[in-house]
């Protein structure tokens, strides 16, 4: 007798999965802070679509789906092995995501690749290099983060590049879609809150250092960080 074909589970399935496992509370709790660490700017023609690369494979597909539909004419990705993927990989995030970009049709030669930086300061700063070393000068960029990293990728924009123009946009998925079905599968739920957590205590301290300019915390959004890290979601903390 031939095997009942195994039925998988649908996406919507997936994701209401992924919610149920999670207490109400801390899912209310880190769904406030992912709404607080996106900008919602509206898309506009640039000169350069810049990648901030990480763990997160999906932001290539999104920044090579902007330069397919024409948002602007230069793709560069920026990053090497930052403090999560050098556990991770071996070959740099930006070498990675711009296969995932050459596969989905983006012409090599519109294509630039940094992958020396560690962190979202270098990104910038490292491009910068890039840039004056090949004599381009463009003068409006659209950053393309993941959907909780939008605010501090803006923020340190900002501080290292006041000159230019910037947007910052993400993959247009819900809490949610990226918990269920979406966010890299070497981690947990726990883990994404985790790094969320820590991001938001960076767009907080940073300024105080130089690396970002000012970012007002709304109080409850500051509110539910400090109760998530009193929850033990503070294992992406800084001191």
């Amino acid at each position: 007798m031939r095997p009942a074909k195994e039925r998988r589970p649908n996406y919507r399935q997936v994701v209401a999965c992924a919610v149920s496992e999670m207490d109400h509370h801390i899912h209310t709790l880190a769904e406030k802070i992912w709404g607080y660490h996106q900008m919602k700017h509206q898309l506009e023609k640039a000169d350069v679509i810049l990648v901030l690369c990480s763990h997160d494979k999906k932001v290539a597909e999104r920044a090579a789906q902007l330069f397919l539909e024409g948002w602007a004419p230069l793709l560069i990705f920026a990053g090497g092995l930052g403090s999560i993927t050098r556990g991770m990989w071996d070959a740099p995030e930006a070498d990675q995501f711009a296969e995932i970009a050459i596969g989905m049709g983006v012409p090599t030669e519109r294509i630039l690749i940094e992958n020396k930086s560690t962190n979202t300061g270098e990104n910038i700063l490292f491009t910068r290099q890039l840039l004056a070393e090949k004599q381009i000068d463009p003068q409006k960029f659209i950053l393309v983060q993941k959907p909780y990293m939008e605010r501090r990728s803006f923020a340190t924009f900002r501080k290292m590049w006041p000159e230019k123009e910037v947007l910052v946009t993400s993959p247009q998925v819900s809490f949610d879609e990226y918990l269920g079905g979406y966010a890299n599968k070497e981690f947990s739920n726990d883990e994404v809150i985790s790094i969320m957590v820590g991001d938001l205590q960076r767009i907080k301290l940073y300024p105080e250092k130089g690396f970002q300019i000012h970012q007002e915390v709304p109080h409850d959004v500051w509110a539910a960080y400090e109760e998530l890290v009193e929850a033990g979601y503070n294992q992406r903390l800084i001191d």
